[in-house]
């Protein structure tokens, strides 16, 4: 139930975001349109802003799992794998890109920026995982790494794309796939570095606690 309820929250707030931004207010306004206490909006949201849209991204990314998983990926490239959950997240969020806009100045605050950043890694992981990967050790952290690159400038580009149906952000995409591939095969030769990174990322990640 409380899931049901986070999502009513998010829907009424992604109305007011536009106007207002993320902010503590238009939780509230959300709250009310949605008949709840600022009680139980805490009770859902304890953090507030940054657990919402904490939420918001993981809906988001669950939608992505979903879309891969009845695309039939099993003929498709790894490639073309990845470049699909891009650009579907990307489309998902096209409704709400003025939503977008705000949540991605909300992260560029010093305080918020961590919170960003994990946010992206759990959007490069769920990607990962949709497309099927199996790597692990240091090959597990660059790919991620690689790919939130990717992902966070093709981002920023779709932002203020105003071609039709994002015809530029798709070939932005695709170029810096290409690159990533031929990046990824330089630091695949290169452990070192690879160990590196993935030391810096580490931190982010759900199995931090695992690791050995």
């Amino acid at each position: 139930m409380s899931e049901v309820k986070k999502a009513q929250l998010l829907k009424a707030l992604l109305s007011i975001v536009p106007f207002e931004g993320w902010c503590e207010a238009a939780l509230a306004e959300a709250g009310g349109k949605c008949d709840l206490s600022s009680q139980e909006v805490s009770i859902l949201f304890p953090r507030g802003i940054t657990d919402v849209l904490r939420f918001y991204n993981q809906q988001l990314d669950h939608q992505v799992m979903e879309t891969l998983e009845n695309n039939g990926l099993v003929d498709m490239k790894v490639r073309d794998r990845i470049t699909l959950a891009v650009r579907t997240k990307l489309e998902l969020m096209t409704p709400d890109r003025e939503a977008i806009r705000k949540g991605v100045s909300f992260f560029t605050m010093p305080l918020k920026a961590t919170e960003g950043m994990h946010n992206v890694y759990d959007t490069v992981d769920a990607m990962w995982l949709a497309a099927g990967d199996k790597s692990t050790d240091y090959n597990f952290y660059s790919k991620r790494f690689l790919l939130a690159g990717v992902y966070s400038f093709t981002l920023l580009f779709w932002l203020d794309d105003s071609s039709e149906d994002f015809e530029k952000t798709w070939t932005f995409l695709d170029r810096r796939i290409a690159e990533v591939l031929k990046i990824g095969g330089t630091l695949g030769k290169t452990v070192g570095k690879i160990s590196a990174l993935a030391n810096k990322f580490h931190v982010c990640s759900p199995f931090a606690k695992k690791s050995t």
